[in-house]
C-alpha cells in the first residue's frame, strides 16, 4: 500500500470515529461568547482604571508644585472610595434588573454579589459575560465621573469635605442617573442613546463640577481688575503623560462598551471603535493646535491636551456608527470647544483649573447631540430630552450637597493655607520638597 493511500485510509477512520465526538460537541453550550465577552470586559476594564493614573498625572501637571501631593491623594483616595460604594450601593442601584424601587427611575439598595468561583457553564449566561467582569468593568466609569470633579476644585478645597462628596457621587448620584439609560430605565425606553458615557459619565462629572465650582469660588488672584491672571502648572511634561495615559485607556473605555466580543462582527465592531475614537483624538488636538496658533500667535500645550480629551469625549456617545471622516468632524468640534469655551469661563469667573468643564461638560453635549448625525436610530428630541435630564439632576444634587457641606465643614481652605500651598498646610508633605515652589 502506497503512503498516499495509506494516509487517507487513515484519515477516513479518523473521519469515522469522530462523528459521535461531533454529534457530542454539537449538543454542547458555545461557550465562546462568554469567554471573550469576559475577556473584553476585564482588558477593557483594566484599560480604563489606568485611566486613573492619566487624571492623576494630568492634574498633578497643572497644578503649582505646592498642591501636587494634594492631587494625587485626592485621584487615589477617590478611586478607592468609588471602588468600596459601587459595590455597597451603586451597581444594584445602576442595574436593578427587576428590582426598580420607582420603575424607571429608582433602583435598589443592595450590595453587590458575584457569583461563586468555578460556576458550571450550564449555569452561566452565556450569551453575556460574567458577572463580576461586569461589575468591574462598570466600577471603573463610576470611579472616572469622581475624577472629572477633582481637577476642577483644585488648589483651594479641603480634602474630607471633597471625599464625602465623592460617597454621594459615586454611590447615588452617578448610578441613578446612569441607571436611566444603562439600567433599562426611563431614558433608555424614549430611546436615548450614548454609547459609552459622553454624558452619563463626562458630562455628568461635568455638571457635578461646575456646581462645586460656582460654591467654591475662584482661587485668590484668578480674577484681578477686570483680567484673568494666568497661573501655570508645575509640570507639563507630567501633563502631557496624563493625556497619552487617557488616551490609551479610552480604548478600553469606549471598546469595551461594545459589551460583547462573541462573533467576528463583535470583534469587527470593536477595531472600528478603536480606529474612530483614535481619530477624534488626534483631530481635537491638531484643531486646538491651529487655533492657538492663531488665536494667540503660538500654540498653547495644555489646550492642546484638553483638545485630545475634547475629541474622545466628543466621540464616545457613538465611537462605532461614524467613519473616520466623521470622527475626524466630531473630534475636531471637541477641541474647538475646549480653545472657546476656556475664556468663556473665565469671563464668568468660573475657575475649572484644569479645564475639565470644557473638555468633559460642554464637549460631552456636544458629543450626545451628535449622534443622530451618524446614528439613524438616535433623534435630536431624545437626545436633548436626555442632556438636559441628566444635567439638571446632576447639577442640582450637587449643588445643594456642596451648599450643605459648605455650611456644615466648610469647603474650602482658609486664605493663609491656598497662599502656602495646600501640600503642606493641609498634607504636610511637598510633592518637590528640593525645589522652591513659591
Amino acid at each position: 500500500m502506497s503512503k498516499t493511500l495509506k494516509f487517507a485510509g487513515l484519515a477516513g477512520a479518523a473521519t469515522l470515529a469522530a462523528v459521535p465526538a461531533l454529534a457530542q460537541d454539537a449538543a454542547a453550550p458555545d461557550i465562546n461568547p462568554y469567554i471573550f465577552t469576559t475577556l473584553l470586559f476585564l482588558i477593557g476594564g483594566f484599560l480604563v482604571f489606568w485611566m486613573a493614573a492619566g487624571f492623576a498625572m494630568l492634574e498633578a501637571g497643572l497644578v503649582r508644585s505646592k498642591n501636587v501631593t494634594m492631587q494625587l491623594t485626592k485621584n487615589i483616595a477617590l478611586f478607592s472610595i468609588a471602588a468600596i460604594m459601587y459595590w455597597l450601593v451603586g451597581f444594584n442601584l445602576m442595574y436593578p434588573g427587576d428590582g426598580w424601587i420607582i420603575s424607571g427611575w429608582f433602583g435598589t439598595f443592595a450590595t453587590t454579589s458575584l457569583e461563586p468561583v468555578g460556576l458550571a457553564a450550564e449555569e452561566a449566561a452565556l450569551d453575556y459575560a460574567s458577572v463580576g467582569s461586569d461589575f468591574f468593568f462598570q466600577l471603573m466609569f463610576c470611579a472616572t465621573t469622581a475624577s472629572i470633579v477633582s481637577g476642577t476644585l483644585a488648589e483651594r478645597i479641603k480634602l474630607w469635605p471633597f471625599l464625602i462628596f465623592t460617597v454621594l457621587l459615586t454611590g447615588l448620584i452617578y448610578p441613578i442617573e446612569a441607571s436611566w439609560q444603562w439600567g433599562g430605565g426611563w431614558l433608555s425606553e424614549l430611546g436615548f442613546s450614548d454609547f459609552a458615557g459622553s454624558t452619563l459619565v463626562h458630562a455628568a462629572g461635568g455638571f457635578a463640577a461646575l456646581a462645586g465650582a460656582i460654591i467654591l469660588g475662584p482661587r485668590i488672584g484668578k480674577y484681578k481688575d477686570g483680567r484673568t491672571v494666568p497661573m501655570p502648572g508645575s509640570n507639563m511634561p507630567l501633563a502631557t503623560l496624563g493625556t497619552f495615559i487617557l488616551w490609551l485607556g479610552w480604548f478600553g473605555f469606549n471598546g469595551g462598551s461594545q459589551l460583547a466580543m462573541g462573533t467576528i462582527g463583535d470583534v469587527t465592531d470593536v477595531s472600528r471603535i478603536f480606529a474612530n475614537t483614535n481619530m477624534a483624538a488626534a483631530a481635537g488636538a491638531v484643531v486646538a493646535l491651529i487655533l492657538t496658533q492663531v488665536l494667540y500667535k503660538k500654540p498653547d500645550l495644555t489646550m492642546i491636551l484638553n483638545g485630545a480629551l475634547a475629541g474622545l469625549v466628543s466621540i464616545t456617545a457613538e465611537p462605532l456608527a461614524p467613519s473616520l471622516f466623521m470622527s475626524l468632524i466630531i473630534g475636531g468640534i471637541g477641541g474647538a470647544i475646549v480653545v472657546f469655551a476656556v475664556p468663556m469661563l473665565d469671563k464668568f469667573k468660573i475657575d475649572d483649573v484644569v479645564g475639565a468643564i470644557p473638555v468633559h461638560l460642554i464637549a460631552g453635549i456636544w458629543g450626545t447631540l451628535a449622534v443622530p448625525l451618524t446614528n439613524g436610530d438616535a433623534s435630536f428630541g431624545a437626545q436633548i430630552t436626555g442632556i438636559v435630564a441628566i444635567g439638571a439632576f446632576v447639577f442640582v444634587v450637587s449643588l445643594v450637597v456642596w451648599a450643605i457641606l459648605k455650611a456644615v465643614t466648610g469647603i474650602r481652605v482658609d486664605e493663609e493655607a491656598e497662599i502656602n500651598g495646600l501640600d503642606m498646610t493641609e498634607l504636610g508633605i511637598e510633592a518637590y520638597p528640593d525645589f522652591s515652589h513659591r
